[in-house]
């Protein structure tokens, strides 16, 4: 040994050399000896391993044994029990009985639940993880022999120890990862790689203290944390402000898709497992965890629409997962890649580049990193951009060192042919592309629902921070019915609270805020630049017309960055709108280092992109070429890109939100833009012989198809029309369709105001169909006291009537009141395969009271209870009802028909009954034939096609036509009937 030299050995986690078993035991060992949290760490991660091997099935049976499993004649309460998954149970057990004594309950009863072989792995795992024998400490041991390797020639950079502290993973430049470390160690070095696992340190001679590099994933995985911890600890807003993210980050709901898909139309509660839960770090766990069959998914996809804080809940799990809170024993290294910049990113890298650019230094051990793909984590964020790529591009890749285009590297990971076992979290805005959707490899889906009302007083508190002004703010936008509903988006609350912010400080009236998307970016816009366009008008107003169109080039061109040359291009360097509305970032670059710069959000710019339409002088050739006709009519392959710029667009064509413009900018604005936009809305309405071809509206039984863009594409014409807030404008707009069908759609609160809007703006005549439609899940709500419940259920004292009234209003509440509205046209509506709760039904018959131009009503293979169908008939009685035309088709319900009897002889205006389909009984088709026959019975028409009678039956409806031959009666079996009415049908 070299004089001065130290010895050789192995650094603790200080960094200085000793000679303890500190490093070479398992990670487990130095917890296992610990107390305290270490020890629980140690407990949760070996109960939470063997449990996550357990089937549903043998789960369910291990929570079961537990519940009679008592410690110290102590057992966990079921109510904690009954519905835990893996991560509950492991957390519940080491809390409740501590961790040494909750690893052996675990045992024990996995060996009553008959899982013996889980059984011995958890007792096997937990004697190597403990340094205790006979009850005394073990001697440490020795520590491992330390290779030593003789350096053929020793790089300059080796030589210089100084200029490369992290030699021994030492990337020469940037084409290095092409090259792994211990490819690159072994042609400098005469010595062979470690054998897979080793943790045996390299010691390389003459290189001194500072060199010996010990090449651990262990090591450097708690060095990249505490650099995500420090990267990701402020999260800047949009107006630059940096604030600390667990200050800003205000729990969201996040429902699973199977439990959104499951709703029904009005359904007041829903199963607690199956509710949007808050995206607190139990919910964040549970994205991966095992489902019904035992499988663990390897791609979770959380989807919501823009600004819904999609991308702060990635960040909120990547740091969380840093701080050791999220998937500890699962996950060794996660990483965050914005799918937008690097699509956009010049030049070929591979995804160790990639990696590589998120570290600390360039010295990660990139070839052990990759190696356990299955302890990794991919959080690809915006995955949208990847739904039009080109098909040259279509050949994903496979190889992490392979240099090639991001979106190569993004597709392969998407689709796993890159890293097929790692874990992927991909964001993406609700209803993706079906091109993005067949490249995810059997996903598992989660809805991000925004804000809940509770959430969104937080949000307040937690923004103003002052308690006074947050009360105020919140009180306002809480008596605001519709800005209230819009703040469930966490970007637009945070408009909203800058907003009134502004108006508080300058002591200004808070009710100039309106209640739009449109109106709030406006004003958002107006306020921060009323200072400078007071001081130098005419410059900031030219310098707001380039900053438009660079927004419209990048959303036309599917661009989010833009470089230097763009801003010199347009004079927009150095400007006032620049530093207000564009982030300057910096990218890694091949040689050095590039900047970059993008709107503060991406919908700014989509907002820009729009107001550039009414800017644009109508003389100029730049509007003639590049006119709202290419927004409107362009490719139908960006239609889902293009949507959130055509809302903004309609919402400043409105009158008041014209008139804005003028005031706050000075820009005349021609009526031109929106006389287009109107032709364009009615030139949507299809006639009725292509109406179903292209909506798909075939009479099935049971609709397979998957929801797909076109199918939700009548739903975004009337989010254009709701942001203009302008009826008259939405009834011309409207007058092109005969029908307004809505087929396969979860409904959102804010999907059922847009709807409700519409319909209460609708012309004379118009029809709404909805087509096995569903509502999204309902929030998270508080479980009802034992008390409470009790007494609902053993409330067999009042009667149901009294019950039905005493209903919550159903989510649908807001589209019956519209169909009240004296301005109204709406004359028919139809629910078709839709699951009705008793809650809709009750809603809908208040409705039926009073809807001055509903005529027809139609509910076709739609469940509903015999309660719900009673409530109903009392509507339809009602001396005020204007509905002639009923159609009715419901499985079941035989004996509920009596309430439906007995209204046809209260019943004012009902003329035409269509039962195709039903099957009565042949007790309610006597009831049925004598009330035809009273003299209170206004009914004209009377369909039971397809309904099986038998000849007893048919006996009493020829008596019936005998006595009443004015009375059209349709059923293939009688002798001879009366053709139906001109037009009448009994399809639906």
């Amino acid at each position: 040994m070299a004089p001065g030299q130290p010895a050789l050995g192995y650094r603790s986690q200080g960094g200085g050399d000793r000679t303890g078993p500190a490093h070479w035991g398992s990670p487990l060992t130095t917890l296992a000896c610990s107390s305290g949290p270490g020890a629980a760490a140690v407990a949760r991660e070996l109960l939470l391993a063997a449990l996550e091997d357990l089937s549903q099935e043998q789960l369910k049976r291990f929570r079961h044994k537990l519940r009679d499993a008592p410690a110290n004649q102590r057992s966990i309460p079921w109510g904690r029990l009954e519905h835990a998954d893996a991560v509950d149970l492991a957390e519940h057990l080491t809390h409740f009985y501590g961790p040494e004594p909750a690893l052996d309950v675990a045992r024990k009863t996995l060996k009553r639940a008959d899982v013996r072989d889980v059984a011995a792995r958890l007792k096997e795992q937990r004697l190597q993880s403990e340094l205790r024998v006979g009850g005394r400490r073990v001697p440490a041991p020795s520590p491992p022999p330390v290779r030593v390797v003789q350096p053929r020639s020793l790089p300059a950079s080796l030589e210089n120890p100084q200029s490369n502290p992290g030699f021994g993973l030492f990337i020469p430049n940037s084409r290095a990862p092409r090259l792994g470390p211990w490819e690159f160690l072994t042609q400098t070095f005469h010595c062979a790689p470690p054998f897979s696992g080793s943790s045996m340190p390299v010691v390389f001679p003459g290189l001194g203290r500072s060199s010996s590099a010990l090449l651990s994933v262990s090591e450097y995985k708690k060095r990249y944390r505490e650099h995500v911890l420090r990267e990701h600890a402020k999260v800047k807003e949009r107006n630059a402000r940096s604030v600390k993210i667990s200050k800003r980050f205000t729990k969201l709901l996040i429902a699973p898709e199977s439990a959104a898909a499951e709703q029904v139309l009005g359904l007041a509660e829903a199963a607690e497992r199956e509710r949007a839960r808050r995206s607190d770090t139990h919910t964040f766990n549970r994205l991966f965890r095992r489902d019904r069959e035992g499988q663990r998914p390897l791609t979770v996809v959380l989807q919501g629409p823009a600004g819904i804080g999609k991308t702060m809940a990635a960040k909120k799990i990547l740091y969380d997962w840093a701080a050791g809170k999220l998937y500890q024993g699962q996950v060794d290294f996660a990483f965050f890649l914005p799918c937008g910049e690097l699509l956009e990113r010049p030049g070929a890298r591979s995804l160790a580049d990639l990696i590589l650019d998120q570290c600390p230094d360039r010295g990660a051990p990139m070839q052990l990193i990759l190696g356990q793909p299955q302890r990794l984590l991919f959080i690809l964020d915006g995955a949208d951009e990847l739904s039009l790529l080109d098909p040259r591009e279509a050949r994903p890749c496979t190889d992490p060192f392979e240099a090639t285009s991001g979106e190569r590297v993004l597709g392969g990971l998407l689709n796993k042919a890159l890293l097929p076992s790692a874990r992927l979290l991909v964001t993406r805005r609700a209803a993706a592309p079906r091109r993005l959707q067949g490249c995810l490899c059997s996903p598992q889906c989660a809805e991000v629902c925004g804000f809940s009302d509770k959430d969104k007083k937080k949000y307040f508190y937690k923004f103003f921070q002052d308690e006074w002004r947050a009360e105020r703010a919140y009180r306002f936008v809480k008596e605001n019915e519709t800005l209230f509903a819009l703040c469930f988006v966490p970007f637009v609350c945070w408009i909203v609270c800058t907003v009134l912010r502004q108006q508080l400080e300058l002591c200004q009236d808070l009710s100039r805020t309106s209640k739009t998307t449109t109106s709030v970016y406006l004003f958002y816009i107006a306020s921060e630049l009323n200072s400078a366009l007071t001081v130098n008008g005419p410059q900031v107003r030219e310098q707001l017309l380039k900053l438009c169109r660079l927004a419209r080039e990048g959303v036309l061109g599917r661009r989010a960055q833009f470089v230097e040359k763009d801003l010199e291009r347009l004079q927009l360097r150095g400007s006032k709108v620049q530093r207000l509305f564009l982030i300057e970032k910096e990218l890694p670059g091949v040689l050095e280092t590039e900047v970059t710069y993008q709107f503060m959000d991406q919908s700014f710019q989509e907002f820009f992109a729009a107001l550039s339409y009414l800017l644009e002088e109508e003389e100029s050739p730049r509007a003639a070429a590049d006119g709202v006709g290419t927004l409107l009519r362009g490719d139908p392959q960006l239609r889902r890109h293009l949507v959130l710029t055509r809302r903004f667009l309609f919402g400043l064509l409105s009158a008041e939100r014209m008139g804005d413009i003028e005031r706050h900018f000075g820009c005349a604005v021609s009526e031109r833009v929106k006389q287009e936009a109107l032709q364009w809305v009615q030139g949507q309405g299809c006639p009725p012989a292509a109406l179903e071809e292209t909506l798909g509206l075939q009479d099935v039984e049971e609709p397979e198809e998957e929801e797909g863009e076109e199918l939700s594409y009548p739903l975004e014409l009337l989010y254009c029309l709701y942001e203009t807030q302008e009826d008259t404008f939405v009834r011309q707009a409207l007058s092109g369709f005969r029908e307004l069908v809505l087929e396969r759609v979860r409904f959102s609160r804010m999907d059922i105001a847009v709807l409700s809007y519409c319909v209460r703006c609708c012309p004379t005549g118009q029809a709404l169909r909805l087509v096995s439609c569903s509502l999204a899940a309902a929030q998270e709500k508080k479980k009802k006291s034992l008390v409470k419940r009790l007494q609902g259920s053993l409330g067999g004292s009042s009667s149901s009537r009294t019950t039905m009234k005493q209903l919550p209003a159903s989510p649908l509440c807001p589209l019956f009141e519209a169909m009240t509205d004296q301005q109204c046209g709406l004359s028919s509506l139809t629910l078709s395969h839709c699951k009705l709760s008793d809650a809709v039904c009750r809603d809908l018959s208040e409705a039926l009271r009073a809807a001055p131009a509903l005529t027809e009503l139609g509910l076709r293979h739609s469940r509903l209870s015999e309660a719900a169908l009673r409530l109903l008939s009392e509507g339809l009685a009602w001396p005020q009802c204007q509905v002639q035309t009923l159609r009715l088709q419901v499985p079941g319900l035989q004996g509920a028909f009596q309430y439906l009897v007995g209204m046809l002889q209260q019943s004012p205006a009902l003329t035409t009954l269509d039962l195709s389909g039903c099957q009565l009984p042949d007790s309610m088709v006597t009831y049925l034939c004598a009330v035809l026959q009273h003299p209170g019975c206004k009914l004209q028409t009377l369909s039971l096609a397809s309904m099986e009678l038998n000849e007893g039956c048919m006996q009493e409806l020829r008596a019936v036509k005998t006595a009443k031959p004015d009375l059209v009666i349709i059923h293939p079996a009688l002798d001879s009937h009366s053709a139906p009415p001109t037009g009448f049908s009994s399809a639906l």
